[in-house]
């Protein structure tokens, strides 16, 4: 049977294959809330402005308003026959209410009414993604308050580097995920403009009332241009863009602590719930849940990239191609969403071994360049020279099998006669940490003092939003 919504153009049905690649209410269906909502708006322009009548308007709003409450009871029964959510509920609609259902569609088109529906969708996720790293970040903001001067190993190139503390590794994702909140606030107002009322491509002749839709839905203004209006999707390429950093970040530390619970670094203890064990090693604790965190990455930098695509080689304005922008957004949102709850719940529930970390910390030379500095500060010494020297140091240490702590000064004074008793005095990693008292440095005093800070902002940001 022909489909009766695309009008008399078609004399028969599509074939079995078509309506099987053309049909997207499996997914979009998701965008049933926004519909309803958008629909109302414009319906309540165009009853304003005179373009359909207010008692026909107001029949329209209440059938509307039946369909919402059939949505949200699960009652609205969906047909791929018709295509999209737009059409299904164009078509219940009509049922409820008879023919004046076909006047909501007045000055609008399916083009400039996905483009809304989506857009309000992406803006209802940006929302909740805040949420959650506001959540994430707070709880990587105690743990670092809690842990301001628990000494650890500071890592490059996955090398003991120099002693820092736990508290201010904590901070740097705090950091991190500060950007990604920034990134998608940034996406949210540029996201916050209204297709509504471009119609299909041209605009209409209708007097429409677009600042009114506009601001009925939250927007701040219409999109200015209608062809820009109904082909845009730098809303979702944007949005997708920084949840595939926000993901990368989250997989950067789920990595951490996969290394960190791990038998050759003891850093951290994970419970039981959040890992597994061995189908077939009883002493097994595997942090499955950092690991999957870590692999879900994949899809959201996989939905950025699959939506560039679909979207590079697209002229204005709208082409069907466009209907594949769902799924990997919603795809990548989902996953993303999950990304962020477990890996609160993993820092929350994860407990240092301090005794471990100090340990590690003291391994590998890290106090090394605390040596190079006491150079430069007691003996006037150019960096470059207090480098060498110390490197000599080092390996004079590391040929004798002992910690520069305990490298006697005889031995040192050989390499540069110009060493004291003093240098002892920066050589644990305490002392260390200690001493790295500028902006941002690791210092526990930095670190209470950026810890507490954060978790008064966010607190704030909790009561008033």
């Amino acid at each position: 049977m022909t489909n009766e919504m695309w009008g008399g153009r078609f004399a028969s049905g599509p074939a079995g294959i078509m309506e099987e690649i053309n049909a997207s209410i499996d997914f979009d269906k998701r965008l049933s809330a926004q519909d309803i909502a958008a629909s109302i708006a414009h319906c309540e322009m165009l009853a304003q402005t005179g373009i359909i009548s207010r008692d026909d308007g107001e029949a329209i709003v209440k059938g509307l308003d039946t369909i919402a409450s059939e949505l949200e009871a699960g009652s609205f029964e969906f047909s791929r026959a018709l295509e999209d959510i737009h059409m299904n509920i164009e078509a219940r609609l009509t049922a409820l209410i008879g023919p004046v259902a076909g006047k909501l569609h007045t000055a609008r088109s399916r083009n400039d009414q996905v483009a809304t529906d989506f857009k309000l969708y992406i803006r209802e996720c940006l929302g909740s993604l805040d949420a959650l790293l506001r959540a994430l970040q707070q709880a990587l903001a105690q743990k670092a308050l809690l842990h301001a001067a628990t000494v650890m190993p500071g890592f490059t190139h996955l090398q003991t580097a120099q002693p820092v503390t736990f508290g201010h590794h904590c901070l740097a994702y705090v950091e991190m995920l500060a950007r990604d909140r920034s990134r998608f606030a940034d996406a949210r107002k540029r996201a916050n403009e209204c297709p509504l009322g471009a119609a299909a491509l041209a605009g209409t002749s209708f007097p429409i009332d677009r600042e009114q839709t506009a601001h009925a839905l939250g927007f701040d203004r219409p999109m200015a241009n209608s062809l820009d209006a109904v082909s845009d999707r730098d809303f979702v390429l944007e949005t997708l863009s920084g949840a595939a950093i926000t993901a990368m970040h989250l997989s950067r530390l789920a990595e951490e602590i996969v290394l960190w619970s791990s038998d050759r670094f003891g850093f951290v203890k994970l419970s039981d719930s959040f890992t597994t064990g061995s189908s077939i090693m009883p002493q097994k604790r595997n942090p499955d849940a950092a690991e999957l965190v870590r692999a879900k990455s994949a899809a959201v930098f996989a939905a950025f990239t699959q939506l560039l695509i679909v979207m590079k080689g697209l002229p204005l304005a709208y082409s069907k191609d466009m209907q594949e922008d769902k799924i990997p957004a919603f795809t990548a949102l989902d996953t993303l969403a999950l990304m962020l709850a477990a890996m609160t719940g993993m820092v929350g529930d994860m407990q240092p071994d301090k005794e471990a970390m100090g340990k590690a910390a003291g391994a590998g030379y890290s106090t090394a360049t605390d040596l190079a500095d006491w150079l430069v500060r007691e003996l006037d010494m150019p960096f470059r020279d207090a480098h060498k020297v110390t490197g000599a140091i080092v390996a004079r240490a590391e040929s004798a099998g002992v910690a520069l702590s305990d490298m006697p000064l005889a031995e040192m004074q050989k390499i540069e006669p110009g060493i004291d008793d003093a240098v002892f005095s920066v050589l644990s990693v305490e002392t260390s940490v200690e001493s790295r008292k500028s902006y941002g440095g690791t210092a526990p005093e930095n670190v209470r003092k950026m810890a507490q800070g954060w978790i008064k902002r966010l607190e704030n940001e909790s009561t008033s939003g």
